[in-house]
């Protein structure tokens, strides 16, 4: 099958290609006409060879489409149905076997590794193999992805609104509602209000939290936070100190903290930002290889850091639970999402990168 998708070969633009895809889904494979897919950090940080892939590929992994086919294999999906597809896992490690598949064993090789699960690639142009990103690649108009990346989806809201839960909506929001699980009452402190930062300061307030603190150096994002639950901002510009101001606003320091920057000198601050017996997610991806030094004794007051991976959830359970949130007008991530079309993908980009658009997704088909 011919279809249009966006190649990435270097650190350059992307490009819009015409390419081949082996679209015959095989036993336990979906094939899905993708209408909207959403950029996220970790596509552009690939792009940008922070994180590596074999290039070229076609990126996305926020697709959302309808059905097309379904292998001999597949139940529960079926033609025509609206799906939002998100990682791949092997389904036979120990951690997916406990139902945690965001901990799967292979979790690096079926995403960043350029392949399918069954080791094959999909995508060629002019006899030269592109890789697969995400068991998806959903930079396109077509993609074949594995039943278990696939969750099936209400009709009754645009696939552009719900593109983006499968990644940076549900790593966000699930870093809260899903690790963290904090207490009613309980106090909270972001770091980075991009798209990821912001859906935990929404989980955040759907949990109930009390003292809800956003942290950013974009005076926009922190006027944002405040709109979706943030009940303190701090700007890490205007501030000596930020762990001093937290500690005030909370005081003595929050029992939790959302790390989402990558940064090395922001995470020793989220965790310092907390009091004893508090616990520090980290969700942000820095270039691999970042080291990050903390104060040892420091870490003795019975203090937990604990990394956060696709929000720790299953997606077939947790992206229909942040949907009826949507539609109940508790979980409003829609107010994150600019869309574009897709040959705009590199003005999606760069305004992604300057701080623009908070949540780009891209408008692939009708």
């Amino acid at each position: 099958m011919q279809i249009k998708a966006v190649v990435t070969r270097n650190q350059g633009e992307f490009s819009v290609e015409q390419v081949t895809l082996q679209h015959e889904p095989k036993a336990e494979e979906v094939l899905v006409r993708i209408t909207a897919v959403g950029m996220c950090h970790t596509d552009l940080s690939v792009k940008g060879g922070m994180i590596p892939s074999p290039l070229p590929i076609v990126l996305g992994h926020e697709g959302a489409g309808v059905v097309q086919q379904v292998g001999a294999a597949v139940q529960g999906i079926e033609p025509g149905d609206h799906v939002v597809l998100s990682y791949s896992s092997c389904g036979k490690c120990d951690a997916c076997l406990q139902g945690r598949p965001a901990g799967c064993v292979h979790i690096s090789l079926l995403n960043f590794g350029g392949i399918m699960p069954d080791g094959t690639k999909r995508i060629e142009q002019n006899g030269q193999e592109i890789s697969t990103f995400f068991g998806q690649s959903s930079f396109s108009e077509y993609a074949v992805s594995h039943y278990r990346n696939v969750i099936k989806v209400p009709k009754d809201i645009p696939l552009e609104i719900l593109a983006p839960l499968g990644c940076g909506i549900s790593t966000g929001s699930g870093a809260v509602l899903n690790k963290l699980q904090p207490e009613p009452g309980s106090s909270i402190a972001v770091f980075g209000c991009g798209a990821v930062g912001l859906s935990a300061i929404m989980a955040a307030k759907v949990k109930g939290c009390t003292t809800i603190i956003a942290i950013d150096i974009n005076h926009g994002r922190l006027e944002l936070a405040k709109e979706l639950g943030a009940t303190h901002t701090i700007n890490g510009k205007d501030v000596d100190n930020v762990v001093q101001k937290i500690t005030e606003i909370s005081t003595g320091g929050v029992k939790y903290a959302v790390e989402t920057s990558g940064v090395p000198q922001v995470l020793r601050q989220a965790v310092e930002s907390t009091k004893s017996l508090g616990t520090t997610a980290v969700v942000g991806a820095p270039p691999l290889g970042t080291k990050v030094e903390f104060d040892h004794l420091g870490l003795v007051s019975e203090k937990t850091i604990t990394g956060v991976l696709m929000g720790s959830s299953v997606q077939q359970i947790f992206i229909p639970q942040l949907i009826e949130l949507y539609k109940q007008g508790l979980f409003p991530y829609d107010k994150l999402i600019k869309i574009y079309d897709l040959e705009e993908i590199n003005q999606a980009a760069e305004d992604s990168e300057s701080g623009h658009t908070i949540k780009p997704v891209l408008r692939v088909s009708g």
